[in-house]
This record gives C-alpha cells, sequence and structure tokens, in this order.
C-alpha cells in the first residue's frame, strides 16, 4: 500500500487536513518537514486549484428481449438466455415468430433454419405434423411436396381449406439432422423444448380442433412417450388445452401404403364431429 509523503502532510496540515492514519514506520522516523514560505504557499495553491475528477456513471444497459442477441465487450454477439414457457404463453405472433428464429431452448446443432406454421391465423382446425423435413426446409412452409399436397385434398374432402380455415404447423420447428446431414427422428428434448410453440400458435389461431399427423406429433402433445404406436392414439378424441385433439396418420405414410386411406377418412369424420360437439 502507497503511504503519503512528508510533502503530502504538509499539504494536508496547511488546509486544516490531517491524516486519519500513518504507517507506523513513518510516524515513528518521519523528521519534521520545513518548507519555506514562498515555496509552501505556492504548493498548496496548487493543490486547491486542481480540479477534482468527476465521479465514473455507467450507462445502464437496456434488458435483451427473450431469445434476442446480446452484444459483448469484443463486438461479437451471445445469445441471450432461451424464452421460457411462461413468456412463450404471453406472445403475440410476431414476438413468437422471434423467439423461435432465435430459439436456443434444446441441444439441436448444425446450421438451424426454423420452419414457421402458415395457413389461416383465424382458424377452425390446427393441423400438426411432427418433424420438419428436408422438403419442408426448402419450401420454407411446413408439409411441403407431395404429403402437402395430399394434405389439401384431405382438407377438401370436409370443406376445409389451409388458405382459409386451417393453420398448418410442425411440432419441431427445426430439421432434426443426423451427423451425415439426412433427416433423423426428433429426440423427447426437442420435442419438449418446441411444445410450446405448437401450443402458443394453437391460442393465437384460436382453431377448436387440432388434427395431427403421425406418431410424433400426436405423442409430442400429448405428453406420451415418442416411440408409443400412434394405434394408442388414433379413433378416440383427446383434449389439449381444453381443445378437441384427433390424432390420424400422416400422409407421408398414405402416400407409402394406399390401403390405409380408409383409416384417415375415419379420422377426419371424427374430427368432424367433434367440431359440432360442445367443448
Amino acid at each position: 500500500m502507497n503511504t503519503m509523503s512528508h510533502r503530502d502532510c504538509a499539504f494536508l496540515a496547511e488546509m486544516g487536513i490531517a491524516p486519519l492514519w500513518r504507517a507506523r514506520a513513518q510516524a515513528q522516523a518521519a523528521p519534521a518537514l520545513h518548507l519555506e514560505p514562498e515555496a509552501e504557499t505556492e504548493a498548496v495553491s496548487e493543490v486547491i486549484a486542481a480540479p477534482a475528477p468527476a465521479p465514473y456513471q455507467p450507462m445502464p444497459s437496456p434488458a435483451p428481449a427473450p431469445g434476442s442477441l446480446i452484444e459483448s465487450a469484443w463486438g461479437d454477439t451471445a445469445p441471450a438466455p432461451p424464452a421460457t414457457d411462461e413468456e412463450i404463453a404471453r406472445m403475440d405472433w410476431r414476438a413468437l415468430s422471434a423467439a423461435i428464429a432465435a430459439c436456443s431452448r434444446c441441444a439441436c446443432k448444425g446450421e438451424r433454419k426454423p420452419v414457421f406454421g402458415n395457413g389461416a391465423r383465424a382458424a377452425v382446425w390446427m393441423v400438426a405434423a411432427g418433424a420438419t423435413t428436408t422438403a419442408d426446409e426448402k419450401e420454407r412452409q411446413p408439409m411441403a411436396g407431395d404429403p402437402g399436397k395430399l394434405l389439401s385434398n384431405m382438407l377438401a374432402a370436409v370443406a376445409l381449406s389451409r388458405d382459409e380455415n386451417v393453420y398448418v404447423t410442425n411440432l419441431i420447428k427445426c430439421r432434426p439432422a443426423s451427423a451425415s446431414g439426412s433427416d433423423r427422428a426428433p429426440t423427447l428434448d426437442e420435442a419438449a423444448a418446441c411444445r410450446p410453440f405448437a401450443l402458443r400458435e394453437l391460442a393465437l389461431c384460436g382453431a377448436g380442433t387440432v388434427l395431427t399427423l403421425g406418431q410424433i406429433a400426436a405423442n409430442g402433445l400429448l405428453g406420451k412417450p415418442l416411440q408409443e404406436p400412434l394405434a394408442g392414439s388414433r379413433g378416440s378424441v383427446h383434449h389439449v388445452h381444453g381443445v378437441a385433439l384427433v390424432a390420424t396418420l400422416h400422409p407421408g405414410e398414405l402416400l407409402r401404403r394406399g390401403a390405409d386411406k380408409a383409416l384417415a377418412w375415419a379420422d377426419l369424420c371424427l374430427a368432424r364431429r367433434a367440431d359440432a360437439e360442445p367443448g
């Protein structure tokens, strides 16, 4: 620790300020200091005239929005804490899209290209598929390609339309990719991380019925193990957040097994009856 010099002590004494303490060795060994009157007056004047430095007052930093980026002192960007379930449940469409785009709720790796839901934002049905696919990622919409065309035909058969009164989304917004880059089955953590987004989409679009496509979507929204066979959910009306849910086969499966289209037709009729029943 630095100690005060004899000269400093003299200046303070001239100003009527005595040091509160001195180092023991200094107090015992320091001889009396005598300054010539003219030099003493000049030194004291310099001390009095020196302006006191202004106190440091750091600028306050604004609180980051959920899922936004925070700029670091090095000019880089670091992800903000991921949005919580409670925060997602209060979001509007714009905030929800931003949270999905910046999401870090799961440990998905690789280049993230989340696919947002589309269709009618004032909907009668919400159709939920499982995981985003390569085709979805390429076309930037859920249920792309031939499965999407078959879905449009299925909806038309019950007098519904993706453009007019059906909102379509994927439960898992980012494509689960294997080490080689191909599509893979999602994990339970990935489904659980994305589930609040799908539930918020359901609340915002106002649909009275949810039609799930395939095993992953049904089990993920109903909180079941993802590997549980779809047969355990088909044929009954379930409920998620007070909304009727009917599970059916994925159109991609129906393209491979045309004979199962009769099962899907029965599921569509069940969902239509659920529309007519009071909630």
